[in-house]
């Protein structure tokens, strides 16, 4: 029997805001353990939380951005249930009436082929603390306590069973990573636990609609490690189903090391937590102008940004993606263009030069010294054979290093083309007598030594000379030599 793969993603975005999602404590990442805590997240007697405006910006900005209805009544409730980094005993979420329901996301598993990614709901709640039990440090039966990440404001993205395979769910998680990244609502760091991602799959066969018993994958610190989890996954349903077993619902987690999924506990449904309103917070009311205000702020999106390079740019699909992956590369190459008319230069030269650089220094595009208006002037002095465009590459790190202007970093390094066809004319019929052996070569009609004659003349100027210059003057005294000796 062959088996239909059904996965449902339930994506956890940690919001870029200053402070917390019911409180004022800071929620900077790598501070001493238990030092950014307050009555209100510690859930000490008698609080009050108040909900944080920014953070429901934030979830309003990527529900506009993901086609979602945003309701303009939603509700907090609570979560209940015992963790030691839960000091509340309960988290604050919503359930029943969320901010945001609908929606899509659209991934391509194939170029040309596009499959669209329902979104059931996304809803704001406040992050759980950490307990410590991994490190080297910590013994054997003993967990340690960290609740700086207590009540960190979070978006919960709840795709609906749409994604068919591992593939599908890896291309799904890239473009929630980008979208958050894109709108400054999340940086998105996997490793740093900013974006988690759960997953639940079944397996049902195929020709059928109904359901089949799923498991919820846990632990997947990397968006490679969510696709490696879930192939597991999918081969170990399959082959219980197989053998006429049954999958048994529960709760694995992903151990990256030995490359396997683990039970971890049974699989809980929503009653378990005992969900109710919140006593303590107000209906979340979204007026209809803040919404329109806030889909006006924003930025142009990824797959809009997209479809324009290719249309009016004439970029490839892949050249597009690649410029199109992070948005202040996006914002730098779009400022590249609007100085030069060639956008398929400005892309070989972000793409080239400028990714390669940050590569380098591991860094991002705002720390690079060299601006747009420096690459689409470099651009132009290639093109007026000012400088070689190897040369323009050494001009480029130069720049990269010290922040000059294109025009003296040419002058301090003497990269100056020679363009002047009397002053070649000399080094060209230099290179041309000292080769003898070569010329003979060539007039004898091996026409592919013409290279080594210009990579020879371009030796000689140290990279100065103009390249179609030299070119067209070997050609001719060349052509000439054949002549007389025919």
């Amino acid at each position: 029997m062959k088996f239909e793969t059904v996965i449902g993603l339930e994506v956890h975005a940690q919001l870029s805001t200053l402070s917390k999602m019911f409180c004022g404590c800071s929620i900077r990442f790598g501070a001493a353990p238990n030092s950014q805590t307050c009555p209100v997240c510690l859930g000490m007697p008698g609080v009050l939380p108040v909900t944080n405006r920014t953070a429901v910006e934030y979830a309003v900005r990527m529900g506009l951005a993901v086609h979602c209805d945003i309701q303009p009544h939603s509700v907090f409730a609570r979560k209940n249930y015992f963790y030691p980094d839960l000091p509340k005993g309960y988290q604050i979420s919503q359930y029943e009436e969320p901010i945001c329901l609908g929606g899509w996301i659209d991934v391509e598993p194939e170029p040309g082929e596009k499959r669209k990614i329902r979104i059931h709901r996304i809803h704001l709640e406040e992050d759980a603390g950490k307990s410590v039990h991994d490190e080297a440090y910590i013994s054997g039966n003993e967990t340690l306590i960290d609740l700086n990440r207590c009540g960190t404001p979070l978006i919960e993205i709840v795709s609906e069973p749409d994604i068919r395979s591992p593939k599908e769910a890896y291309l799904y998680l890239h473009k929630i990573r980008q979208m958050v990244r894109w709108l400054g609502i999340c940086d998105g760091n996997m490793e740093e636990g900013s974006l988690r991602c759960d997953a639940n799959i079944s397996l049902r066969p195929v020709g059928t609609t109904d359901l089949g018993v799923k498991t919820e994958l846990k632990n997947m610190n990397s968006m490679r490690g969510v696709e490696k989890a879930l192939t597991f996954e999918v081969k170990r349903q399959t082959e219980i189903l197989s053998e006429g077993g049954a999958v048994i619902q529960q709760t694995l987690l992903w151990d990256e090391a030995a490359g396997k999924a683990v039970p971890m506990r049974g699989k809980e449904e929503a009653h378990d937590y005992r969900y109710f309103p919140d006593p303590d917070l107000t209906p979340l009311i979204v007026e209809e102008a803040w919404v329109r205000e806030v889909g006006e702020s924003l930025p142009e999106l990824p797959d809009d940004r997209k479809n324009r390079w290719t249309a009016d740019y004439g970029l490839s699909d892949y050249d597009a993606s690649v410029l199109n992956e992070d948005r202040g590369i996006s914002d730098y190459f779009e400022d590249v263009v609007r100085e030069t008319d060639n956008p398929k230069t400005a892309a070989n030269w972000i793409m080239g030069e400028v990714l390669r650089r940050l590569n380098e220094e591991k860094t991002g595009i705002e720390n690079l010294k060299v601006r747009p208006g420096d690459i689409s002037h470099l651009i132009r002095l290639v093109n007026e054979g000012t400088v070689s465009h190897s040369a323009a590459k050494t001009v480029f790190d130069h720049i990269a290093e010290t922040g000059d202007t294109p025009d003296k970093a040419v002058e301090k390094l003497g990269l100056k083309q020679v363009s002047n066809a009397s002053e070649l004319g000399d080094l060209v019929q230099k290179v041309i007598d000292d080769n003898p052996d070569a010329l003979k070569k060539y007039l004898g009609g091996k026409d592919a030594l013409f290279g080594f004659f210009v990579g020879q003349a371009m030796q000689a100027s140290r990279g100065k000379a103009n390249p179609k210059v030299v070119q067209d003057l070997l050609r001719e005294k060349l052509n000439a030599l054949r002549q007389s000796e025919s």
